[in-house]
């Protein structure tokens, strides 16, 4: 009997291995523990897939969490225009900016972590011989003395 394919949307929007889409890759389910927001798990706790492949991996995300605040703006600025609308008259552009603002603060610890899941799933594909396959742990790239450095 075949497997099937776990939902890459899915597996990206819970925070799941890219390799296995089962595993979870942080330590704690809740984005909102400020102390380990970003803290992840060293491997993958079902298939074994590293979590850091080289240092300095997730300096990239930078560009991915502007991606996803610029989308995320744009969306509530179409959003407001449709149920609330912008005049000249009065300060609603400037209660859109004050409120988009505040959403982008609170939205913050979830979208690090999901530009983390989305980086981290362009550099490792999923394996659906994963159970018997190891990962390719890549040991060459990663210098011990540096992990965790960021």
């Amino acid at each position: 009997m075949e497997e099937s394919r776990p939902n890459y949307l899915l597996s990206v929007l819970d925070n799941r291995c890219p390799r296995c889409r089962t595993g979870k890759i942080f330590r704690s389910p809740n984005p909102y523990r400020l102390g380990n927001v970003v803290a992840m798990n060293e491997n993958c706790p079902t298939c074994g897939q590293p979590t850091e492949i080289e240092t300095g991996f997730y300096y990239g995300t930078g560009y991915v969490s502007y991606a996803l605040t610029v989308a995320f703006s744009v969306a509530s600025f179409v959003a407001w225009w449709v149920l609330i609308g912008f005049s000249l008259q009065d300060n609603r552009f400037f209660w859109w900016l004050g409120a988009n603002a505040a959403l982008l603060i609170l939205l913050q610890p979830p979208i690090m972590r999901l530009s983390r899941t989305i980086w981290l799933s362009w550099f490792v594909r999923y394996d659906p011989e994963w159970r018997t396959r190891k990962p390719d742990t890549q040991p060459e790239r990663l210098v011990e003395e540096h992990r965790n450095n960021w």
